[in-house]
Order: structure tokens, then C-alpha cells, then sequence
């Protein structure tokens, strides 16, 4: 007898999925998708900006009338044009079936998403009807509708909790091997029992009585010492900031990234050791995502632009006058900084401005990157130019922004990524050294 084939589901996306990647379509295999019309409505209100999720939703429409062009209609089955043959149409409103607006009590685009979800439920009994969403709420609000509901998994990090680290610790070492890196400097992968070692990646290596830091160099192959270094009179306090500091002065490293939870020293680290190198780029840009509180637009405060964002930088000043304080007002050192910021060989911005820039000759600071997506960081990446740097820090368990998570920030997915790259390298910290009181607060 001939096997019945197995029906395909319907996925109905919500509006957040597009803004998160505008290619979302093409991800769902052999199923088709639907598009309510509510989300061609949103989407119409995100098309003019600067802002990725403006960028997103030009290139969605864009690709939903190349898809459309050939047949002159969205409201039968269009192929999305996948390798799986998966297909999609846009559903209107059904002004018939107000369940979501009755039992909700409002009439808004998250209700009218829901209403499309339970049309096609009831049109379609045989096959499985689910809601695609990057928000929390609406998915929530969907299965108490009885309506099944899943965030978008595409680039999503599977297991956030083994996350690479950049280090290892070895315990059982050799004392000849330690001593032997103590005194050249290096050792060979062998001796520790390595076969083939990650690029850039650090190891505190001890016998149970004396240890060393060391890093696996991809030029060299070999593992070598990595010595405590004082730079803009910032020593480090612990080993994981011994190897930030490694990685951040490192001229073979072009990409680092820095993962860790508040007063860990990601972005002080990052600030001192672009500052002692600053005589090697033209410029010292460093930048965050602005995410507003309560997620409403900058336009609502007052001021000028200037006005407007400045809350927003001041944690990256504060750590720039941490670093000045380490000198007497008198001292070059303390002056440098100063006539840098004046001069704008130290810049510090909107991650905004730099859309459309060509990144050349510069070490770039990117703070808070888990705030951002991960074609957002592609895109940063990709304005790299010659002879630059780029330093990505933030907490990826601190995410400030509505649709993304610890798992599919463009943080995580960067860090999983581009693991083993010769150009890359990476360190989690883990231990709180701002203050005794922000350690409290972290641990209780």
C-alpha cells in the first residue's frame, strides 16, 4: 500500500520575525507560510528609518514582489523559490471570527495576527496551525487561545550554557612543561596532550602547585606564555582579564570578543587597551546600540540630538574618566585623553552613525553588542577596512531589547560562529572586580 504522505504545517509569522531577518521565509522547509495582512501594515510603518529593523523591512518587501512579480497575487499559494519547495500567500483579515478582540477586549495588530492564526485553524483541520513569533507575549497570549506558538529558531545558539569560553584550565600538568614555558616562553601542543587546539585560545595551566597562563598562537603552533600586563596604569585582577588584555593588544587578532556578566571589566579593558594603541589606528571609535527605556524612540526626550543620546554614552564616558583618573591632571598622559576627545581621535557615538561608513584605520569598541542581532553584527563586521580592529563586549544574559534572548542575540551567534579562526579570539569573565557591593548585588 501506498505510504499517505505526511501533511506539512502552516506557520503564520508575526511582524517581529520579519524585522529580525528579512529572509525569515525561505526557513521553513517544505511548509507553507502565511502572511496576515496586519503584518504588511506594520511593515509599511517600519520602511523609512536608518535602524536595522528599517533595513529588514525594505529588503522583506522587496523580496515578497520579486516572489509575487510572476504571479500578480499574494492570496493564492506562491512557491518562496527554497530548494524545499516551500510556499506562502497573505491572508486578509476575517472580520467573522473576532475571538482574539472579543476575549483581549481591544482591536490591535497582535489580536488581528491571532485572529488569522484561528481562521486558518478551523479552515485547515488536518493540518498543524502555528504562530511564529519573536515576542514573548503574543506567543503566550496565543496558547491561551490554544493556538500553538514558537519563537523563530533560525540562528538561534542550541545549548547557551556551553557557550565556547576561550579558556581551559589543566590541572595535571607536567612542572617540566610549566617550567619549561615559564623559562622559553612556549611549549609544544603535544605536551600538555593537545591535538589540534583552537586558535587564540587561552589555558591556565598548573600541576596543583605552581601554574602559568598561556594561549595556543596559530602563527607559531605552538602554546605560549601570556604575561600580566599594566596598560593605562589598569592592571588586571584575575586571569580571565590577563587574557582580555592578551587578546585586545594581540596585532594578529583582528575580532575580539568579550562576554561577561556587569563590573567584570569588559569595557574598561577594551577602553585601555585601544587607548595604549592608539598610535596605530587614525582613530579610537567606540559605540553602543541605543536601546530606550520602556522601548519608546529617543524623539520623546528633550533636546537636541546631542541631548538625546547622551544618557545613553555616558557609561563609556565614565570609564574613559576612570582610566584619566589613574593620572594627575598635569601628566601627558591625563592631557592625551582629553586632546583626543577634542580632536576626535577618540570618538564616542550611536552605533547608528557608522551605517553607510567604511571602518578603515580605525580599533572599534562595540559595548552592549548582545542588544544587537546577528545581521546587525554582520553588518558592523562587514564595514571593516584595512589595518582595522574590532572589540565586541556585553552580557549575553542581559539583553535590553524586546525580540531577542540569550540564545539568538548577534553576540552568542558570533562567539559560536567564529570560534577557531586564526584572526579571532575570545574570553569569557566571570568574576565581578568593580566593588565589593556590585559583587553582592551579582550574587544575591
Amino acid at each position: 500500500m501506498k505510504k499517505e504522505k505526511k501533511k506539512t504545517k502552516i506557520f503564520v509569522l508575526d511582524t517581529s520575525v520579519i524585522l529580525y531577518n528579512h529572509s525569515s521565509i525561505a526557513s521553513f522547509d517544505d511548509n507553507d507560510v502565511v502572511l496576515p495582512i496586519t503584518v504588511l501594515e506594520e511593515l509599511d510603518q517600519f520602511k523609512k528609518g536608518n535602524d536595522t529593523k528599517n533595513f529588514e523591512a525594505r529588503e522583506f518587501i522587496r523580496i515578497l514582489d520579486d516572489i509575487s512579480s510572476e504571479n500578480n497575487s499574494l492570496q493564492d499559494w506562491v512557491p518562496v523559490g527554497n530548494k524545499n519547495g516551500g510556499r506562502i500567500k497573505v491572508v486578509m483579515n476575517q472580520p467573522n471570527n473576532g475571538n482574539a478582540i472579543k476575549i483581549f477586549g481591544e482591536d490591535k495588530p497582535d489580536h488581528r495576527i491571532l485572529n488569522t492564526a484561528l481562521f486558518l485553524a478551523k479552515e485547515n483541520p488536518d493540518r498543524k496551525v502555528i504562530l511564529v513569533s519573536k515576542d514573548i507575549n503574543l506567543r503566550l497570549k496565543a496558547k491561551s487561545l490554544d493556538i500553538p506558538a514558537e519563537d523563530f529558531e533560525t540562528g538561534k545558539i542550541k545549548n547557551i550554557e556551553e557557550l565556547y569560553t576561550g579558556k581551559t584550565e589543566i590541572n595535571d600538568a607536567n612542572s617540566e612543561v610549566i617550567n619549561s614555558i615559564y623559562q622559553n616562553g612556549f611549549c609544544e601542543p603535544s605536551d600538555l596532550k593537545l591535538d589540534n587546539p583552537i586558535a587564540n585560545h587561552y589555558y591556565i595551566v598548573g600541576d596543583g602547585n605552581n601554574s602559568v597562563l598561556a594561549f595556543y598562537n596559530p602563527v607559531t603552533q605552538q602554546i605560549e606564555r601570556v604575561e600580566k600586563r599594566t596598560i593605562q596604569r589598569i592592571t588586571p585582577r584575575n586571569a580571565e582579564q590577563v587574557f582580555a588584555l592578551h587578546a585586545i593588544l594581540n596585532p594578529n587578532v583582528k575580532l575580539v570578543t568579550l562576554q561577561g556578566i556587569a563590573g567584570t571589566g569588559k569595557t574598561l579593558l577594551a577602553l585601555a587597551g585601544a587607548l595604549d594603541q592608539k598610535k596605530a589606528f587614525e582613530q579610537v571609535y567606540v559605540a553602543r546600540p541605543i536601546v530606550p527605556l520602556s522601548n519608546r524612540d529617543i524623539g520623546f526626550l528633550p533636546g537636541d540630538i546631542s541631548s538625546k543620546i547622551s544618557p545613553y554614552m555616558e557609561p563609556l564616558y565614565d570609564n574613559l574618566k576612570f582610566i584619566q583618573t589613574q593620572f594627575r591632571e598635569k601628566d601627558k598622559e591625563f592631557k592625551n585623553i582629553t586632546e583626543a576627545l577634542e580632536s576626535e581621535k577618540i570618538v564616542v557615538a550611536p552605533l547608528a552613525y557608522i551605517r553607510g561608513r567604511s571602518l578603515s584605520n580605525i580599533i572599534f569598541i562595540i559595548d552592549e553588542a548582545q542588544n544587537l542581532t546577528p545581521h546587525e553584527v554582520k553588518t558592523i563586521i562587514t564595514r571593516a577596512g584595512e589595518n582595522t580592529k574590532m572589540i565586541f563586549t556585553g552580557d549575553v544574559y542581559q539583553i535590553d531589547t524586546p525580540y531577542l534572548d540569550a540564545q539568538s542575540n548577534g553576540l552568542s551567534y558570533l562567539i559560536d560562529k567564529i570560534k577557531n579562526n586564526a584572526i579571532y579570539a575570545h574570553i569569557r569573565l566571570e568574576k565581578g572586580e568593580r566593588s565589593e557591593l556590585a559583587n553582592l548585588a551579582n550574587n544575591l
